[in-house]
């Protein structure tokens, strides 16, 4: 349990459909950790006091080939965007996070 309720979750992620990628890729994907609300959504307040702990590890073949963070950056829909950061001050490595500031996480889904 965390400062505000939030609970911190492992989430994993499999690559999505993309161009060249029609049904995905179960082989790639990430895995983070995150402080979730009631509701599933990720909860900000508890991130700025927990974001050393929310880390992710990006996969290929369920082979650890990249560590970051997970961050909350300025700009973006909705005004703020939260993203995959790889490399401490450099942000061309950044991987953002598509509508995580408004999906619910879901056990399952």
């Amino acid at each position: 349990m965390t400062m505000s309720g939030a609970k911190m979750f492992k989430i994993s992620l499999q690559e999505a459909r993309a161009k060249g990628v029609p049904e995905g890729a179960s082989h790639a994907g990430y895995e983070f950790f995150a402080p979730l609300d009631d509701t599933g959504h990720i909860d900000l307040e508890t991130w700025k006091v927990e974001r050393a702990s929310c880390f992710v590890h990006r996969l290929d073949h369920n082979a650890v080939v990249e560590r970051g963070l997970l961050v909350h950056r300025a700009g973006g829909v909705g005004g703020a965007t939260w993203a995959f950061d790889y490399e401490a001050g450099v942000t061309d490595d950044e991987e953002q996070g598509y509508r995580f500031g408004a999906h619910a996480f879901v056990a399952g889904e």
